[in-house]
């Protein structure tokens, strides 16, 4: 308990802070932008805000925490969602860490706005919650610690969305309206205005990002780097704690591990079309998850090289296609870090080659089921290459095309996922002789019907009907600022069966419209979005 959060009655929830119990944290306890070093977290206490309201909470992480709908909605809770007052066993604190943003080390960051409220311990383990949007932290760098309303809605529903199309990544509790006004320059260009603010509550196992290793490696600061691979690895991967009683080999275990989750991770997004838009080492999580929406975007015309992040708009350092590249970067720079607890370069190195063929071979997984094949062979390889070099020809909806190809009888059916009409009669000729060959190899792997049949189930199930689409996020976004907050749980529950048909609801499919090409919020976004 810190400042003037004062703890309620209600026992919905037990908390056991054991990140708190097992690290040091900072001596000191004012509540002001500075270093902090001999520590791993900071206590600070939530700003208060004005007139928090309970927008929209998702009903699956309720009940992943073990808290009922009436709970929910008890008096105490909303404080506890707002910053204005705490749970019974809650601990409110950030951590500090650091990262390498767009290449270039950053130094310190540490949870800027975002305050953790401790670990929920339940019967489906514990999970960390964390308050994004409560207010300034020591990390805060001298800005608000605030989050708007557009930027909490775009994370609350992709967060909830990604889980449901099998994608690991944080979740997302609730979504409160704070009853006050943030001001932000969007796309920084000197246009600053006051939007709602808003906080969402995030849950996951743990927040811990590539970068909190990085800082204590850039500072020398080798005790404190140790101590917290230890904790890490012996409360969130514990068979590789009990399997290695020599270090190095514990650590080098780890790495791999991490290697092979972050391949896994990031092949599921190149499998529904996401772009996570700033891949810098303090935005990845150490469990594989997807973690930290911001500049975030979904492919709608299938682009190697777009990037959602208009930060990013000159280089592409983040785009589509570079999702595998990056992440093999940034883990190289968490061995980097690790390397300075004298474990042999060497020895990374090879661990780290190892993410190349995890990567490589989990790609080709996804992309063999986006296909309908039963697994990666150099022919099917070929046909595959020759579909993306045509969809790369003219403007195709990813998403529309790949659930169409499932039970597609005949090249008319790809006819839809075109953008310009004009496109597909130019185009119609190669995708006639494509379509052909890959008809012709699906018949070879799958000559009887009931094959066949499985065949359509594992490709309605590998590409989703379904996706949050930039603009379908930006319509709730605009509805919200209206007073309608109706459209957030309609998309949401849209969201929750991405491969089902859902009959009715067809106009959440459909291909990106024009309006939408050049509108701010769903072709151009930045950090502030």
């Amino acid at each position: 308990m810190v400042g003037d959060a004062r703890p309620t009655k209600a026992p919905m929830l037990k908390f056991d802070n054991r990140f708190l119990q097992s690290l040091p944290g900072d001596v000191n306890t004012a509540n002001h932008s500075r270093q902090v070093h001999g520590a791993f977290w900071s206590r600070v206490a939530p700003t208060p805000v004005a007139e928090p309201r309970l927008m929209a909470y998702s009903s699956e992480v309720a009940l992943m925490l073990g808290v009922s709908e009436a709970e929910m909605h008890a008096p105490e809770m909303i404080p506890a969602l707002s910053g204005n007052g705490v749970l019974p066993g809650m601990e409110t604190y950030a951590t500090v860490y650091g990262g390498h943003q767009f290449g270039n080390w950053a130094g310190q960051l540490g949870d800027g706005r975002a305050i953790l409220l401790g670990e929920a311990v339940t019967s489906n383990g514990r999970f960390e919650m964390q308050l994004k949007g409560a207010g300034r932290t020591p990390f805060s760098r001298g800005a608000d610690g605030r989050a708007v309303l557009r930027s909490s809605i775009r994370e609350y529903l992709c967060s909830e969305a990604m889980h449901h199309l099998g994608v690991p990544t944080t979740r997302a509790l609730s979504l409160v309206l704070t009853g006050d006004q943030v001001e932000r320059d969007m796309f920084y260009d000197g246009n600053a205005a006051l939007e709602p603010g808003a906080i969402v509550c995030r849950v996951a196992p743990t927040f811990i990002r590539f970068g909190h290793f990085e800082l204590f490696a850039s500072r020398n600061e080798t005790a404190l780097l140790r101590q917290l691979v230890d904790f890490t690895i012996t409360h969130y991967f514990p068979d590789i704690a009990k399997g290695y009683t020599d270090e190095n080999e514990r650590i080098l275990a780890w790495f791999g591990e991490v290697c092979e989750r972050t391949a896994k991770l990031i092949a599921e997004w190149m499998r529904v079309g996401f772009v996570h838009g700033v891949m810098n080492t303090d935005n990845l999580s150490i469990l594989g998850l997807t973690i930290d929406y911001g500049p975030y975007g979904w492919v709608d015309d299938f682009d190697p090289g777009w990037t959602p992040n208009t930060t990013d708009a000159g280089g592409k350092r983040y785009c589509f296609g570079r999702q595998p590249g990056i992440a093999q970067w940034n883990l190289a720079r968490l061995g980097d870090a690790l390397s300075t607890l004298g474990i042999e370069p060497a020895s990374l190195k090879a661990v780290l080659e190892k993410y190349e063929t995890a990567s490589g071979l989990a790609i080709n997984r996804v992309y063999s089921e986006k296909f309908g094949l039963y697994q990666w062979q150099d022919a099917d390889g070929d046909v595959m290459d020759a579909a993306f070099a045509l969809l790369m020809e003219s403007e195709i909806d990813m998403t529309i095309f790949f659930r169409a190809l499932a039970t597609a009888e005949g090249v008319e059916a790809l006819r839809d996922a075109f953008y310009i009409e004009g496109q597909w009669l130019q185009a119609r000729e190669k995708w006639v002789a494509w379509f052909a060959r890959y008809t012709a190899l699906v018949s070879e792997q799958n000559p009887t019907s009931e094959q066949e049949l499985a065949r359509v189930n594992r490709m309605r199930q590998a590409n989703p009907k379904y996706v949050l689409r930039n603009y379908l996020a930006q319509q709730a976004i605009d509805a919200a600022h209206a007073g309608d907050y109706s459209k957030i749980a309609e998309l949401l529950d849209v969201m929750r069966k991405p491969y089902d048909d859902q009959p009715g609801r067809e106009a959440f499919a459909e291909k990106r419209p024009d309006w939408a090409r050049t509108k701010a919020g769903c072709s151009m976004l930045s950090c502030s979005s």
